[in-house]
């Protein structure tokens, strides 16, 4: 589908100023005055001007910046995954612009137009909790902004993406919990929407099936803040362990959520794993020096992040390219 875009022209005619003024604000020009600048960026904004990168990169050449949007870097699994990232965009040029859309999908939008307005040469993407659509990305996609999707996908095919095998990890924790002797298995999870969710409740759901044990939707409990809510995983905890007959194991199914779960147990003077076992997905070292040691699904993220630069940067070299979808295996690690 052909989308119009907004022009220079259209904006200069609007304000009844130059094309190449209105170029030289968006392009914060020192000779533009301040109050100028506003006005152009303000109609903008209302006409959803967005630059044309294919043509802006055969005239002036690449910016040699890529941004990434993620839902926050105080995460041990993003900061890894940033670190492949910087790596790969060092190594060939290139700095990195990071944004945080901390779970809402209007400040990614917002994340979006600030690194569009800066003509990143590409663009890394995970999406937050609360977005349905993707069509602000399609969007520029198809204005020639090469971008690619880690972690937290959408179900379009019609994009460049990397995730681990969440299904497979999943699979892998919950059948580990039933051949150490549970048939109780809670899972506590993130938002229902977001990719990784839909994936790791397949596997646990495979799972309990391929072991003949029925499947109780209550011990299945969302944090739809992904954990970054202590009182949301407080709450689910609470749902779980006062139910009547309560799990007799937990898969945290991320990072934060099992940090807070280890927490909350030991506050409740649950001893871990003699009252209840504890499976988490953590990409968090601390978690190795606890006593006795807990089961995780260790996510490859240095790797995805390293997949997912290197990605993009073929991208950004060879333009349009049929579009590729990588999937790395987690790993079980058993103290």
């Amino acid at each position: 589908m052909s989308i119009k875009s907004t022009t220079l022209k259209e904006i200069a005619k609007q304000l009844n100023i130059s094309k190449s003024t209105v170029s030289r604000a968006l392009n914060d020009d020192y000779s533009v005055s301040a109050k100028t600048k506003q006005l152009v960026l303000d109609c903008a904004r209302e006409l959803n001007y967005t630059p044309n990168f294919a043509a802006k990169s055969l005239k002036n050449g690449k910016s040699n910046v890529i941004g990434i949007i993620a839902n926050t870097i105080d995460n041990n699994f993003i900061a890894k995954l940033l670190s492949g990232v910087e790596l790969v965009a060092y190594k060939h040029g290139y700095n990195v612009v990071i944004c945080q859309n901390r779970e809402s999908y209007e400040l990614e939008v917002s994340n979006l137009n600030y690194l569009a307005a800066k003509a990143v040469d590409g663009l890394l993407v995970s999406l937050s909790s609360e977005t349905t659509s993707i069509a602000h990305f399609t969007e520029l996609q198809q204005k020639g902004l090469p971008m690619v999707f880690f972690d937290r996908v959408p179900d379009n095919a019609d994009i460049h993406k990397v995730e681990a095998n969440n299904f497979k990890a999943s699979y892998e924790a919950t059948t580990y919990l039933i051949e150490q002797g549970h048939t109780r298995i809670a899972q506590i999870t993130s938002n229902p929407s977001v990719s990784i969710t839909k994936q790791r409740l397949a596997g646990y759901h495979q799972a309990l099936s391929d072991h003949h044990i029925p499947f109780n939707e209550q011990y299945v409990q969302y944090c739809l803040h992904g954990g970054f809510d202590m009182d949301e995983v407080e709450d689910v905890m609470n749902t779980l362990l006062k139910s009547d007959a309560p799990p007799q194991a937990i898969i945290a199914a991320s990072d934060r959520i099992t940090t807070n779960c280890i927490t909350l147990l030991y506050w409740l003077k649950y001893q871990i794993p003699q009252d209840i076992a504890l499976l988490g997905f953590s990409n968090n070292d601390l978690i190795n020096v606890l006593s006795p040691q807990i089961p995780i699904i260790e996510l490859p993220a240095f790797e995805m992040g390293v997949a997912a630069a290197e990605l993009l940067m073929r991208n950004i070299k060879k333009g349009a390219m049929p579009f590729e979808f990588q999937s790395l295996d987690a790993r079980l690690v058993v103290g």
